[in-house]
């Protein structure tokens, strides 16, 4: 349970966030660092389990027949990062608090954080590799909406969608390495993966394994090269940039790479991709940050370095190495995070970030001058702070590393250099923005920001300091329990100290700050005349990129203009073709038809059938001509196939067909006002390729009817006990615990299908009044029928400034008002007797919101509206909640996704009452039903209404439109 709450807590969280008042800024705050903290303390309360050594799991079923359950697993590695994690959440929640500006919307970016913090937490504390692949993604998208936060911004946008193409990408290739990765050890839970090192490791797929898990790895901790996004994602506001390099997505690739450390390494596979894209970053990011103008380049680019160093420790196939990976871990969250802080003091208080315009900012911000400079020569590896201690531990690795002379040779001065470019840029970082003269042309006068602002920054930099004196009583403990879960057995022998005597890591540290001291004072000429200019930078990874968007966007620009229409016809008929294909594909494995003997034909069913076929006809010869009277008769062919569910003995399908009709026409009705008007002249039309296409479409019409028609006669003719009716049939009862069979299917044994459903149903009533509140379509484009000929035409013109008719035309209106509390109670009546009687959700929401569609139809949008008080994307958003609530809480019985739970309630009067939880599933899908078809018929009627009143004439009275 408390492995539940620590992922429950932050989604939670950010969905009560989502609905915050936007002006409730301190309670946004509070809440979000309050959630963060109870995160904390409840992983504060396993930590006797986890000194003890123990792995602390949580299973709840999800799909046990496909071997998928929630499973939560909590050892020392994983506690560590959880801790990492939701430490930093908090600080980063008090450090944005002051940072976030008064126009800012902080309930998006506390809802938007606390997503991203879930997110990571469930990468962390994933015991199944198919769920660690969901939640990676999440933070892929989650991180999407924190760096486009500012979305006014194109860099913002730009950052936005680079870094979640590359990282979605990466994603991908991890999932078929974890798919691959499972059917070799033939589970997806992670205790048994981390178990089966040798029999993957022999496997003939190992090479493409590691491949593949490397690319997901590499691309999300921005390792060469796939690098170029995380600078780019610099547009996002400094919290975000903090907590996104301190603990969270560019963290999870290495996380992920030393958390299949047992499982994977130990080959020279391992050691070339991932040890070689580790030792590429390393040299290459530290390079790049010398030369940046910005603050937040140096800082992204040195971050590239530093994730380049823990990636290539975790190559070397040592166990030393990786714990001097897990190690700088640590302290690479700490230092970076505080100068990702300060670098947003900095932008905050003088208004920008350019180091050459900076300069002596120690007068007018001390505080901030100290705490900077702690973080920065942490970052570079001073002694006395926790940063030269893993920077002195990675020396010594690449000192004693066995193998070819490029190992022996070439992997400690390739450290060297970076160690070298890591104090060069730590220096220009320090000495140019916050020492020398004054500077005089800043945005804004500097000055020290509020004191609860710089308490975060403080608190990282106080545990650099404790840690780097006193690592053996400070971290050695939480240091071995980590990597003791990984190791096992294996975990070597090690002592965190400062002083370890002179010896050659020792003399490359020294050789290392000798020359960035020497590098800084040659290259500041070069900094100020070529500013930002990286000379010499190899970069092939985002020119790859970008040829990629380029040759994308060149072939969907080529398919559209190869295989789109401004006409629908040419699109369904795509659509129609491609259906006739896949269904005819089965065919090759047997014959359709069954043995089973047919009914024979009742007169009444076949004339009922003919009247169909009939309306069917009249409405593609309508078509042509008339429109509205197409729609009619596709309307009444509709009513015919209600009937013969009835005749089938299938009320609900009838039922649903039915409420289905009234709808879809009103609302098609409506949009008949979008369609151009007909241009085609009779020669037009009769001509030679009108001619052929009119024939194409028929016999591709047929085809389908036919393929349908005969699918249908096959499942009705086949063998008893060959299909799944007899099993819905005999379980719906004792274990869907309703007699309604076609419900019982709809919300339990198909419920994850009709969540899927409703869902894209909100996404669809969505996108159509995203893409049509602000839509004005030119009045020559809409079909206006021509006034009929004859002695009307010599009739006066309506006034335009008259009113619309009164009188006798207001009584339906009055009557279908009263019909709308008749027609909530029919509602409610099949939306709570469908579990064991005709009925349900969707049925009674299709009810409700054919009433409301009268009411706009007898009173107009107005009216109606003036009296709306709940909005349909609120009926919406609560509607899946339910639903989604409804499926999710057979976990906290210990049950598979979805499972039903009833209970007797025994009530006075009442007596005893009958509840199960598919009665808030249902009501889910009635309130997302209803809330979906206003929406849609909201935006429709507005359209229409503004078509109806076209701008003030020359009186400046509104004109009205016949229609």
């Amino acid at each position: 349970m408390p492995l539940i709450l620590i992922l429950a807590l932050p989604l939670a969280g950010s969905l009560v966030l989502a609905v915050l008042p936007r002006d409730a800024r301190r309670l946004q705050a509070w809440l979000t660092g309050l959630v963060a903290l109870a995160c904390v303390a409840l992983l504060l309360a396993q930590w006797p389990e986890i000194a003890r050594g123990v792995v602390v799991r949580s299973v709840i079923p999800w799909a046990p027949e496909l071997g998928l359950d929630m499973a939560l697993r909590l050892d020392g590695y994983a506690w560590l990062f959880a801790l990492l994690v939701t430490i930093m959440g908090a600080l980063v929640t008090l450090y944005a608090r002051y940072y976030l500006s008064a126009q800012d919307p902080t309930a998006r970016f506390f809802s938007f954080f606390l997503l991203f913090m879930g997110s990571m937490l469930g990468v962390v504390l994933s015991g199944n590799l198919v769920q660690l692949v969901v939640f990676w993604e999440m933070t892929s998208l989650s991180s999407f909406m924190l760096i486009a936060f500012w979305h006014h911004r194109i860099d913002a946008r730009r950052g936005a969608r680079m870094a979640f193409a590359v990282t979605a990408a990466g994603g991908l290739c991890l999932l078929a390495g974890v798919l691959m990765l499972g059917h070799v050890v033939g589970s997806y839970d992670l205790d048994r993966v981390l178990a089966s090192g040798e029999l993957v490791r022999h496997h003939p797929w190992y090479p493409a394994i590691v491949a593949l898990i490397a690319l997901g790895a590499l691309s999300k901790s921005a390792q060469f090269p796939f690098h170029f996004w995380l600078p780019q994602a610099m547009a996002a506001p400094t919290p975000v940039s903090a907590y996104l390099h301190s603990a969270t997505m560019v963290k999870a690739g290495v996380f992920l790479l030393a958390r299949l450390w047992p499982v994977l390494s130990g080959s020279e596979q391992w050691f070339w991709i991932v040890g070689g894209a580790g030792l590429c970053s390393l040299v290459l990011g530290a390079y790049a940050a010398m030369f940046q103008q910005d603050m937040k380049g140096v800082l992204a680019y040195s971050t590239i370095s530093h994730l380049g160093l823990i990636t290539l420790l975790l190559g070397m196939n040592s166990p030393l190495a990786l714990v001097a990976a897990v190690f700088h871990m640590i302290n690479h969250a700490t230092f970076k995070a505080s100068l990702f802080m300060a670098a947003g003091i900095v932008d905050h208080e003088t208004g920008t970030r350019d180091i050459n315009r900076l300069s002596g900012l120690r007068h007018s911000m001390p505080l901030t001058t100290v705490l900077a400079t702690v973080a920065a020569a942490s970052m570079a590896g001073v002694p006395l702070l926790n940063g030269f201690i893993s920077k002195e531990m990675f020396f010594a690795e690449t000192v004693f590393i066995n193998g070819d002379w490029l190992r022996l040779y070439g992997l400690p001065i390739l450290a060297v250099l970076a160690g070298a470019f890591s104090v060069a840029y730590s220096l220009r970082f320090i000495l140019q923005v916050f020492f020398g003269p004054p500077a005089h042309d800043l945005p804004r006068p500097p000055h020290e920001p509020p004191y609860w602002m710089l308490l975060p920054s403080a608190l990282l930099v106080l545990a650099c300091l404790v840690v780097g004196m006193l690592p053996a009583r400070t971290v050695e403990t939480v240091l071995e329990a980590a990597t003791g879960s990984i190791l096992g057995a294996a975990e070597p022998h090690y002592d965190l100290a400062v002083w370890h005597g002179f010896n050659l890591p020792l003399a490359m540290s020294l050789v290392a700050m000798a020359g960035g001291i020497a590098l800084y004072w040659l290259l500041r000429p070069a900094w100020r005349a070529r500013p930002g200019q990286v000379p010499l930078f190899p970069d092939p990874g985002r020119r790859i990129y970008e040829a990629t968007m380029e040759a994308l966007d060149e072939l969907a620009r080529r398919g559209l203009e190869y295989g789109s229409s401004p006409r629908l016809q040419p699109q369904l008929l795509l659509a129609l073709v491609a259906t006739i294909a896949a269904a005819v594909l089965p065919l090759h494995h047997g014959a359709w038809f069954g043995p089973q003997p047919t009914a024979p034909v009742n007169p009444w069913f076949a004339l009922l059938w003919i009247a169909g076929a009939a309306c069917a006809i009249g409405a593609a010869v309508q078509a042509k001509f008339h429109r509205p009277a197409a729609l009619l008769l596709t309307g009444a062919a509709g009513l015919v196939t209600s009937l013969t569910f009835v005749w089938y003995s299938a009320p609900d399908l009838a039922l649903t067909q039915l409420a289905v009709e009234v709808v879809t026409v009103v609302l098609i009705l409506l949009g008949l006002r979008w369609l151009p008007r007909r241009l085609r002249s009779d020669a037009a039309a009769a001509a030679p390729d009108a001619v052929a296409r009119r024939i194409r479409d028929l016999v591709v019409a047929l085809l389908a009817g036919a393929g349908l028609a005969a699918l249908a006669y096959a499942v009705m003719t086949r063998p008893a006990g060959s299909n799944t009716s007899a099993f819905f049939l005999e379980k719906a009862l004792p274990e869907g615990g309703g007699t309604n069979v076609v419900n019982v299917i709809l919300v339990d044994f198909r419920g994850f299908d009709t969540l899927g459903e409703i869902t894209v149903l909100g996404i669809v009533a969505l996108s159509v009044y995203a893409l049509l509140r602000r839509f004005r379509p030119p009045p020559e484009s809409l079909e206006i029928p021509a006034p009929r000929r004859g002695a009307a035409d010599d009739s006066p013109a309506p006034d335009p400034a008259a009113p619309l008719p009164a009188g006798p035309m207001m009584v339906p209106a009055v009557l279908l008002r009263l019909l709308l509390p008749v027609a909530a109670l029919i509602s409610l009546f099949f939306l709570l007797r469908g579990h064991n009687l005709p009925g349900g959700g969707f049925v009674g929401g299709l009810i409700m919101a054919t009433a409301i569609i009268l009411q706009y139809m007898a009173g107009g949008v107005i009216w109606v509206e003036s009296r709306q008080r709940i909005h349909p994307q609120y009926w919406m958003g609560i509607g899946l909640l339910l639903a989604g609530g409804a499926a999710v809480s057979a976990w906290w019985s210990l049950r598979p996704l979805l499972s039903a739970g009833s209970w007797q309630l025994s009530l006075p009067l009442l007596g005893t009452l009958h509840v199960s939880s598919v009665l808030v599933f249902d009501i889910g899908v009635y309130m997302l039903v209803i809330g979906a078809t206003i929406l849609m018929l909201l935006v429709l009627a507005h359209q229409s209404l503004r078509l109806y009143r076209q701008p003030a004439g020359a009186a400046g009275q509104p004109q009205r439109r016949s229609l």
